[in-house]
């Protein structure tokens, strides 16, 4: 039973600790909120699921699986990655948001033998 409790636990800090951490480091580099230009929050929204793909996974050491999130991401926002300023807000988010979930993953994959 803790085994899974560990598990929910981190899913839970990787997904919402993980969208302050992503704040935290526009916030630092002082780059201005996120400009409309589509759903509103919708950045925000794509992190939780990112992380929650990319811990997963993480966890079942399919590590290759990563890059077809980082490719579906680029191959959708293609045209707009011309923009460089937008590239650079898109890159420094979707690093931030795949280093904390990697890190997570290998946080709770160290943890996990204890309990079990």
């Amino acid at each position: 039973m803790k085994f899974y409790l560990v598990i929910i636990a981190g899913y839970l800090f990787c997904l919402f600790v993980g969208s302050l951490f992503v704040s935290l480091i526009f916030k630092i580099l002082g780059y201005p909120e996120a400009k409309l230009s589509g759903i509103k929050r919708a950045g925000m929204i794509i992190g939780l699921f990112e992380r929650f793909i990319i811990l997963t996974f993480v966890l079942l050491n399919q590590y290759s699986g990563i890059a077809f999130i980082f490719t579906a991401k680029s191959i959708a926002r293609f045209e707009e990655l011309k923009n460089r300023e937008f590239a650079e807000y898109y890159l420094i988010g979707t690093f931030a948001s795949l280093s904390f979930a990697l890190l997570c993953g290998e946080i709770i994959k160290f943890i996990l033998p204890f309990y079990n």
